[in-house]
This record gives C-alpha cells, sequence and structure tokens, in this order.
C-alpha cells in the first residue's frame, strides 16, 4: 500500500514495504487506520508551523564532557549552571508552583527527583506534606539542599544521593511523586530528549512502582499545548489516567537552552 497526500506547504508519501505490516481483518480496516495515521502526522506538522514562532531564539547547548555528581554547581543571576548546561532557572517559578500544587494535595509521603534551585522544594513544603524525600545528585547541589532544610526543622526531610536509576531500588512507596531531572551524561541526552516522546518518560515504570494506589505523578513537558499519541500510550500503560494543563505567561531569556516557549504543559498521572 502507497499512501501519497499533497498538501500546501509540504508532501507525505507513506509506502508499507511488507503486506502483512498492520494486518487487520480487512483490508479497508489496514486502509482506514493508515490513512488516519498519515493525518495526524500532517496536522502535527501545520500544528508546528503555527507554535515555532513563539519559541524563543535561545543558545546552543555544549556537550557534558564531565561527571555530573562532582561537577560545579554554578548558581547565579537567578539560575543553576552544571557543565555549562542551564539545569534550572526562576522564570520556571510559576511551572514549579503548578507542580507542587497538584503532588501536594494529599498532604502525604513526597518523592521529589532533582531539587535545582529549590523553587519546587519550597512549593512543595508549602503544601504541608506528611514527609519530604529528595534525590538529588550532584553533591555541590545535594550540600545547597540541606541548607535550604536546615531552615525548616520542623519539617520531615530526607536526602537521597544519587541518580534516580540507582537510589530508587531503596526507596518505598510515596503518595505523590515530582519529577525536574535533568540529563547528567550525553548519553542520556541523547535518549531522554532526542529519542523519548518526553524527558520523563523513562521514569514512568518507576514511577507507578513507588506510588501508592491512587497516587500521582507529576512533570512537565514542552509539548505545549498537546501530548504526543506515542507519550499518551506510555503514560496509560503505566497510570490509570491523567490530566494536562497548561501553565502559560512565562517568559524565558533569550539565551535560554530549553527551547521553550511562553507556556508549558503539566502532566499529573494517577496510579
Amino acid at each position: 500500500m502507497t499512501v501519497l497526500r499533497r498538501y500546501k506547504d509540504f508532501t507525505i508519501e507513506l509506502g508499507l514495504h511488507r503486506g502483512s505490516f498492520i494486518a487487520a481483518p480487512r483490508s479497508e480496516q489496514q486502509r482506514w487506520v493508515v490513512h488516519r495515521a498519515v493525518d495526524e502526522l500532517a496536522e502535527q506538522l501545520r500544528h508546528l508551523d503555527v507554535i515555532a514562532p513563539d519559541f524563543v531564539d535561545g543558545t546552543t547547548r555544549g556537550e557534558i564532557n564531565a561527571e555530573w555528581q562532582d561537577s560545579e554547581a554554578d548558581y547565579h543571576d537567578g539560575q543553576l549552571i552544571i557543565e555549562g548546561q542551564q539545569v534550572m532557572q526562576d522564570w520556571e517559578e510559576a511551572l514549579m508552583r503548578r507542580m507542587a500544587e497538584r503532588v501536594g494535595a494529599s498532604r502525604g509521603d513526597i518523592l521529589e527527583i532533582g531539587f535545582g534551585l529549590g523553587l519546587s522544594a519550597s512549593f512543595i513544603e508549602e503544601q504541608d506534606v506528611r514527609s519530604h524525600t529528595i534525590v538529588e545528585f550532584n553533591e555541590e547541589v545535594l550540600a545547597k539542599a540541606r541548607k535550604w532544610a536546615a531552615q525548616r526543622p520542623g519539617s520531615d526531610i530526607e536526602f537521597v544521593q544519587g541518580s534516580w536509576q540507582t537510589v530508587l531500588p531503596q526507596l518505598g512507596d510515596f503518595d505523590g511523586i515530582f519529577w525536574d531531572a535533568f540529563p547528567t551524561s550525553e548519553d542520556e541526552f541523547d535518549q531522554y530528549v532526542l529519542r523519548d516522546s518526553t524527558v520523563a518518560e523513562a521514569f514512568f515504570c518507576e514511577a507507578a512502582a513507588h506510588l501508592r494506589p491512587g497516587g500521582v505523578f507529576t512533570y512537565y513537558t514542552n509539548e505545549r499545548d498537546s501530548l504526543s499519541r506515542r507519550h499518551q500510550r506510555s503514560l496509560l500503560r503505566y497510570f490509570s489516567s491523567f490530566a494536562v494543563e497548561v501553565v502559560d505567561g512565562l517568559v524565558p531569556p533569550p539565551d535560554c537552552q530549553y527551547w521553550w516557549t511562553d507556556r508549558m504543559t503539566v502532566v499529573t498521572a494517577t496510579r
């Protein structure tokens, strides 16, 4: 089967190399789903054409060359830079607050992946949660996080140093999990940013495994007003439901490396 669609700004030609590919019982069923897939691709391309002018100019991201765990954490001008990577900037405050409100709504036991500037951690504490466990890989960021926690002697805050891939097996179950981890190597950037549907996709299985029934997992995606079908399928493989909302009015600076626009999508998945 070959599908050829010509549109005003582009042409899509799809050829199926194997006759048994998408082997529906009837040929018209196969044609229907294949044509629908092409239509969805065309709609996605048209949508990208509309939103692309809203992207900030940004700057080119340099490669990560050293060991992230021992790298210097440079805090200045409202941002955290490690290995030349803009890990977090203070323009994300509204985004972090909304995610914290979602994950802390149960007032239960919360797991946070990544400390950064401490924006989300502070907002989670404002939710008066029962306990707050923070996983952080970088030693200097962890030292800053400990100073932050020392100013909150009445809170049950625990720190676990290491990558989420290595430390999660030793942790228990939680009522909410907050994700804001940054790739710590070029291999992770290639896998989690360039190849996965969203940076958090690699964590879906682990999040579901460490959530109590009814618990929530929250993260953000720069699919600013939609989720791809691949993204949705991955979510529903591990969670019973999910909610999506847009946080707009964000103002990333012109030199931002994130490629983000003035809005981000917050996802809250329920176990």
